[in-house]
């Protein structure tokens, strides 16, 4: 990948330069807390869809709160599974997309090289 000329050279200054540009996402490192914070959402969801089928079994008589709770606790596990599947998909398609970016990148940096090296017309 091309370097502008006045990048810094330190490491401080190259993190620095990294947040102010966009030649290297850092979206990988990002995708991960965004994941596992999604993931808490979803366990908050599914503790809160289990706390209100227990609601309503302890607040009506027994054979109708127990009847109404039992579907919904299990209705409640099958939409947390599905919205986990669905989560962990949506983050994979992320992480799929900026890994193309990144491979891009490195087969510019490499077409660039191979020009230079043949004698080509430099972009």
């Amino acid at each position: 990948m091309r370097r502008p000329p006045n990048r810094p050279n330190g490491q401080g200054g190259a993190v620095l330069w990294d947040l102010l540009t966009f030649e290297r996402l850092m979206t990988g490192q990002v995708i991960h807390l965004i994941y596992w914070a999604g993931l808490a959402l979803i366990a908050l969801g599914a503790f809160g869809t289990i706390g209100a089928a227990v609601g309503v079994a302890i607040r009506d008589p027994f054979p109708f709160g127990l009847l109404l709770a039992i579907p919904v606790v299990v209705g409640g596990f099958l939409v947390m599974g599905a919205l986990v599947l669905l989560w962990r998909s949506f983050c994979e398609f992320y992480v799929a997309i900026f890994k193309i970016s990144e491979d891009l990148g490195v087969l510019r940096a490499d077409m660039e090289a191979e020009r230079k090296r043949v004698g080509g017309v430099p972009s």
